[in-house]
């Protein structure tokens, strides 16, 4: 077995595992990169990119369909999805963004990159298969995480596929039942709907899209359940039928249904990759899932000074540009240690690739509404009937924003609505800026613009401030 020795050793060769490479190599260049299946990132290969060519196919369909109320007529029949098409796109537009990711990695040199699944033999050694042993003075799990599978649905075989199979499609499906509400679940499943597949999207909690506000919830199942068939408490029974597709069997409002499709698609979330590294060799403060705990977010240091953490395998935030972040933080105290720095930590944007999209910024309602209770002002806006979202027709969703009643300082944010991904970032600049509402309202806000209805929420929690 090959023996090596290493300043600082990263292990997974995704968003935050190359972003932690490269500061690690800021300071030593004796810095390895290990990863187990293929260098890049979720989100070029089967996450971001992908699903959102997908979804701009969608809407090209969906946009053809509904022309008539601005009395442009489209004959329907002419309006013809081209399976093999789209998909040739999707992934076409997929390997370019993927090329792009891989020619970063091939710049490193090829020493510094090594295949193979590692594990902790302790908490300075790393084993890569039967072939190398690292000694390392810092350590970054960067491992990433997985779709949430349930385990009988596995006796589905091929009929069972994640997100990343949807992207090695050659053509649409007839049908699809998703099961999960989350952000994969609520982009994917409406995305195939619009392009003609029949879908069902399932759920059990009654969640969608990550909303915690009730009444943006509320709104959102409105919105999506007018589109295709939403199950938001629904765990149904899955097998093969005498045809080898999926036979799905559910309860709902007393009422036993049963419906077949063409493939489950697992979109119940993601779930951190820290339970096959060794983990149990190492003295390491973990969750209850099993996730080593990140100790101050700013430094992105475990329980075990040397050993820092980022990305999707931590306990934070799953999104690209935390992994990204996360992985700058981590990579760079690997790589000066002891002499650890605070790095940038932004506020919180979330955004869900809907139509109409969703979004959050800053706190959740949920969150805050236990920390602030009666001293938590929420102002409000419909769409229905903003201007400028009348005259698109895109007039639907609501927003609401949050502030301390007390200091007027705006606090957070959540919201389904036309141009939720622009508005988030709006509200995420002006969250990460302390601002208050009275400071946001004296922004410039043009006329006929989308971004009125914000205003019109800020004037409307702006009423419930204490002078």
């Amino acid at each position: 077995m090959k023996q090596l020795n290493a300043d600082v050793v990263i292990i997974g060769g995704g968003s935050a595992g190359m972003v932690a490479f490269r500061n690690a190599r800021l300071h030593t260049e004796n810095v390895y990169l290990l990863e187990n299946h293929q260098f890049g990132t979720t989100c070029a290969r089967v996450g971001c990119m992908p699903s959102k060519l997908l979804i701009a196919a969608a809407e090209a369909r969906y946009h053809a369909l509904h022309t008539a109320p601005f009395g442009v007529y489209v004959d329907s029949d002419s309006v013809r999805v081209d399976g093999e098409a789209v998909m040739r796109r999707v992934k076409s537009e997929r390997d370019r963004f993927v090329g792009f990711v891989l020619e970063d990695v091939e710049a490193w040199p090829a020493e510094r990159r090594i295949m193979g699944n590692a594990k902790f033999v302790d908490a300075h050694t790393v084993q890569i298969d039967d072939h190398t042993q690292i000694r390392a003075e810092r350590i970054v799990i960067a491992t990433g995480s997985r779709p949430v599978v349930q385990n009988e649905w596995y006796a589905l075989g091929d009929r069972l596929i994640v997100n990343d199979d949807v992207f090695s499609w050659d053509t649409l499906p007839e049908s699809v039942a998703v099961m999960g509400t989350g952000v994969i679940g609520l982009e994917l499943g409406q995305a195939l709907a619009r392009l003609g597949v029949q879908v069902k999207v399932f759920g059990r909690s009654g969640s969608l899209g990550g909303i915690s506000d009730p009444e943006v919830l509320q709104a959102a199942h409105h919105i999506f359940a007018n589109e295709f068939p939403l199950h938001l408490h629904a765990q149904p029974d899955v097998a093969l039928n005498s045809d080898g597709k999926v036979q799905l069997r559910w309860t709902e409002n007393g009422e036993t249904r049963e419906w077949v499709a063409d493939y489950l698609l697992a979109a119940a979330g993601r779930l951190p990759n820290v339970d096959n590294i060794g983990l149990e060799n190492l003295d390491i403060e973990r969750d209850k899932r099993g996730v080593p705990v990140v100790r101050d977010p700013y430094l992105m240091q475990t329980s075990i000074p040397h050993i820092f953490i980022a990305g999707d395998a931590s306990n934070q935030i799953p999104l690209l540009h935390e992994a990204s972040d996360q992985g700058k933080i981590a990579g760079d105290n690997a790589g000066r240690y002891p002499d650890l720095h605070q790095g940038l930590r932004r506020s919180l944007i979330g955004v869900v690739f809907s139509d109409p999209q969703i979004m959050v910024v800053g706190a959740r309602y949920a969150d805050l509404l236990a920390q602030y209770d009666d001293d938590l002002a929420v102002g409000q806006v419909s769409f229905e009937n903003q201007g400028r979202s009348r005259v698109m027709l895109v007039n639907k969703g609501r927003m609401r924003v949050y502030a301390d009643k007390n200091s007027g300082r705006f606090l957070g944010a959540e919201a389904i609505g036309p141009s939720a991904e622009h508005l988030a970032h709006l509200l995420a600049w002006s969250h990460q800026q302390g601002l208050s509402i009275a400071q946001m309202l004296d922004m410039p806000f043009y006329h006929p613009v989308i971004e009125e209805g914000l205003r019109t929420a800020l004037r409307d929690v702006a009423k419930q401030l204490k002078p």
